[in-house]
């Protein structure tokens, strides 16, 4: 166990006026579960970072584990205290396969050969995800990768686990599963969990201490405050009640025939025919590793797939590449593996360069930036942004090139409620003003009710329309 204490700690990047935490002091208690949350870009992954010894820190004394700074515990024992998994864990990744990235994180802390595999192991049976021991790592789903990462941490065992939006690829059952697994790990093994979170969804029950962090600082919720952030996230609100089955009235502007996907030797979608409406939002849910980004490369021809794919009644494979492209855009679940230029006026200038659409003059990307709390930004680098930064920036770039048909895969994903409400607002509008067609896939369902017309459910390899549930 180590309580790991916070005390009047201020940090700010190179080349910014403004710290990112100002004199923020707080106490996150031995083998309890701390979860928390704030706004997009408002310091969470930085302190975790912090805390991991994974940022200079120009006084140690600032962060202790059990009243010890890290820099004075020695250096091949800190593995042993804390450990982090990354908002994007492809980025923390270093071997190929599941089973040698598990090896090579256990041979860094010196644990002893003939131990390692049975760590492992055990590690992979905990999370639930034996069956990838021998899958290669960027052959996996964004969600597959967060649970081999999150297998890492535990088979690491560090007395302190850091976890920067471990759930927000993970399809809500699974995310429930795993959530309960944390908890285990502080109340049979006795580990310090600090969580960064912006979807409280399943938390109430499980977690100690709810903590907001604004304005650089960190301020511990009252239990009245804690059950008003929870209320937003209640089963309740993240239900979807407005979908409706489709109807001959609708147009199809995709339609797969005897459409199948494949992954290596697995079955991903047995064939089936489908279509995508024109004008409307479809949301596509099912578990992860089940597909759905491997349709969205499909309908982009980025990736291969069994029967044909039409649009507008033409095989996509007999339409120009750069005139498709125009009109089916693919928005990455990866905001990083997306953009093109270093700063952020470059790469929206881009955009703008090459959108199909007159609509996005530079004063209504100025007032688009605003309502994301993006502006005043221009200068920055992409990649100092914080992933929900770049995720909002990736988004406007993509309704700039403004495709007929935009496919969104996890748009909001680290995205805070406020965020979420912003980009709901601009997609709405954005979609009503230019008749675009949107489909997304997305774990997180709070704010998605108002702007889901259709819900597509992809469960035992095939995907079929849903209805409201009662």
């Amino acid at each position: 166990m180590a309580t790991v204490t916070v005390h009047a700690l201020t940090y700010t990047y190179p080349k910014q006026a403004r710290p990112v935490l100002d004199r923020l002091s707080g106490t996150f208690p031995a083998g309890k579960f701390s979860l928390l949350t704030g706004v997009s870009g408002g310091g969470k992954s930085t302190l975790l970072k912090l805390i991991a010894g994974l940022l200079p820190n120009d006084e140690p004394a600032s962060i202790t584990f059990d009243d010890q700074p890290l820099s004075a515990i020695a250096p091949g024992q800190r593995a042993s205290t804390v450990a982090m998994l990354f908002q994007e864990p492809s980025t923390q990744f270093t071997m190929d396969t599941v089973e040698n990235e598990l090896r090579f994180a256990l041979e860094n802390q010196q644990v002893p050969a003939t131990e390692i595999p049975r760590r492992s192991d055990a590690a992979l049976a905990f999370v639930g995800i034996t069956p990838l021991k021998h899958r290669k790592l960027m052959q996996l789903s964004g969600g597959e990768q967060q649970k081999v990462a999150l297998a890492i941490i535990v088979a690491m065992d560090s007395d302190v686990i850091l976890l920067d939006e471990p759930f927000a690829s993970i399809d809500p059952p699974t995310r429930l599963v795993l959530l309960e697994k944390l908890v285990a790990l502080c109340t049979k093994r006795g580990k310090t969990i600090i969580l960064a979170d912006h979807d409280l969804s399943g938390y109430q029950q499980w977690v100690d201490h709810l903590a907001v962090l604004a304005d650089g600082q960190l301020h511990l919720l009252s239990t009245a405050e804690t059950q008003t952030r929870f209320a937003a996230f209640t089963p309740q609100r993240l239900q979807l009640t407005h979908v409706q089955l489709p109807n001959d009235q609708l147009t199809v502007c995709l339609r797969g025939t005897q459409l199948g996907l494949t992954h290596g030797d697995r079955q991903l979608l047995t064939p089936q025919n489908l279509k995508f409406y024109a004008h409307r939002t479809t949301l596509i849910t099912g578990p992860n590793g089940s597909g759905k980004s491997t349709l969205f490369k499909a309908l982009v021809r980025l990736g291969r797939y069994q029967g044909h794919i039409a649009y507008r009644d033409t095989d996509i494979k007999k339409i120009h590449k750069r005139h498709y492209a125009r009109q089916v855009g693919l928005m990455f679940q990866a905001a990083s593996a997306q953009f093109l230029n270093v700063t952020v006026a470059e790469e929206l200038a881009l955009s703008q360069k090459y959108g199909n659409s007159t609509y996005f003059t530079s004063t209504r990307i100025q007032q688009l930036l605003q309502q994301l709390n993006l502006a005043g930004r221009d200068d920055r680098v992409l990649y100092s942004l914080s992933s929900g930064q770049q995720k909002k920036l990736q988004l406007l770039c993509m309704l700039i090139m403004a495709p007929a048909v935009l496919l969104l895969d996890e748009p909001l994903k680290g995205l805070d409620y406020a965020s979420i409400q912003a980009v709901m607002h601009i997609l709405t509008t954005v979609q009503r003003d230019l008749n675009l067609t949107l489909i997304l896939i997305s774990h997180q369902l709070s704010g998605l009710n108002d702007l889901v017309d259709l819900h597509l459910q992809l469960a035992d390899h095939q995907l079929t329309y849903q209805g409201v549930r009662t």
